[in-house]
């Protein structure tokens, strides 16, 4: 016989499976939701979007690449801008032909935001995410022997499905082998449930190499156009490839870190190929201010001891938010016009710098870890602590708010 408490017990259970199982759906739903500000402290960091920088990027794109089209890659959470705030951000600009996302997920919030340009999803789909994909009208990138499933699904909703193709010229990722494609375009190209929309490729960024990528690629396409097959438009260039290979610029141009106004590479930085303003910051309020006597330590294992008084601050944000561990290794932080060093160790919800012999910041004070200001670019940030640029924005912790400015 159960007790009382063996039966609250196993309710509890019950209700707990109940709610794990809903877990799922809830988070699909609530991931196009932007928190109320009332669910935010006031210190709590945030992510800032610059929205006339983000329109001055693909202007600078347009001008190098002669008005072709841009398809937007705007994956990983929109490089940590919000996969929803950069579409509807960039959805009104002529330039703009589309977006380009990895997770079948993305590409259906764009969907469900509103989103109307074409959707092109890089990602992986087994048949049943293919017609998912397909009702919501998202193009999928094709490089596997789908036929079958590409004629069920056209069947289903009547109409042909558009595809990308994507041929492996030797990245190895995805992608059909090159010298294997040809027999997988004549498949699809011949069934009347398919419309090819695009012919795609991505460079391994080896300068040598990309050359007989683009041979291989060019090869196999002027192959398939003689025997008469529409291969829609053809891309390649990411933002890597819009200063490297303007040889490979093709019929549309595919960037992704160039468009919030990064230098994925500092020699980049240094040509005048296009002037790029970064579109996206990381910011919190000084929470603490105190000062150190010497021989005080800050940081997990004493990383910071005090060789004489010193005023330091702290910051609430740390390395669970996506700002990096290595950032005290070198980083500096702007509070004000002053940049001060970043000290100790960044845990998962603090960061110390260090301020000097005068108490200069207060709490409540706004701390910028990265922005568009010279000194504190994704790249100088990166640059002085040894970290990615690619890590200062994609891994910006999704719960996040984001505001536009």
């Amino acid at each position: 016989m159960c007790s009382n408490t063996d039966r609250i017990m196993k309710i509890s259970r019950r209700s707990l499976l109940k709610s794990a199982l809903a877990l799922p759906a809830f988070c699909h739903q609530s991931m196009a939701v932007e928190p109320s500000p009332q669910t935010h402290s006031s210190f709590d960091p945030w992510v800032e979007l610059h929205a006339a920088n983000l329109h001055h990027n693909i202007g600078e794109i347009k001008r190098r690449v002669d008005s072709r089209p841009i398809l937007a890659v705007i994956k990983n959470n929109g490089y940590g801008c919000g996969v929803v705030n950069i579409a509807r951000l960039l959805d009104s600009a002529p330039a703009i032909a589309g977006f380009a996302v990895v997770k079948l997920h993305e590409a259906v919030l764009l969907r469900d935001a509103g989103i109307r340009k074409p959707v092109l999803l890089m990602g992986p789909l087994d048949e049943k995410n293919l017609e998912e994909a397909i009702n919501r009208r998202i193009m999928p990138m094709v490089y596997t022997p789908l036929g079958r499933a590409l004629d069920k699904a056209s069947n289903r909703f009547q109409r042909p499905v558009p595809i990308h193709l994507c041929i492996d010229t030797g990245i190895g990722r995805v992608g059909v082998p090159h010298t294997e494609a040809a027999a997988l375009i004549r498949d699809l190209a011949g069934r009347k449930s398919v419309s090819i929309r695009g012919v795609m490729m991505t460079f391994t960024e080896d300068q040598e190499f990309d050359r007989e990528q683009i041979r291989r690629f060019t090869s196999l396409c002027g192959e398939m156009e003689r025997e008469g097959i529409r291969l829609g438009q053809k891309h390649a260039a990411s933002s890597f490839g819009l200063f490297q290979r303007p040889d490979a610029f093709f019929d549309m141009v595919r960037p992704g870190m160039a468009i919030y106004g990064i230098y994925s590479e500092q020699e980049f930085r240094k040509t005048s190929v296009m002037e790029l303003r970064p579109a996206v910051s990381l910011k919190a309020r000084v929470a603490y201010v105190k000062k150190l006597r010497r021989g005080d330590s800050a940081g997990y294992n004493r990383a910071y001891v005090a060789k004489e008084d010193v005023w330091v601050a702290t910051l609430p944000a740390g390395h669970a938010d996506g700002w990096p561990r290595v950032a005290a290794k070198g980083a500096r932080v702007r509070v004000g016009e002053n940049l001060y060093p970043v000290i100790a160790t960044v845990s998962a919800s603090h960061t110390i710098i260090e301020v000097g012999a005068e108490p200069r910041v207060s709490a409540g004070d706004v701390a910028t870890m990265f922005d568009w200001q010279q000194g504190s670019r994704p790249e100088d940030v990166a640059a002085a602590c040894g970290a990615s640029v690619y890590d200062l924005t994609m891994h910006l912790n999704a719960s996040l708010p984001r505001r536009t400015v």
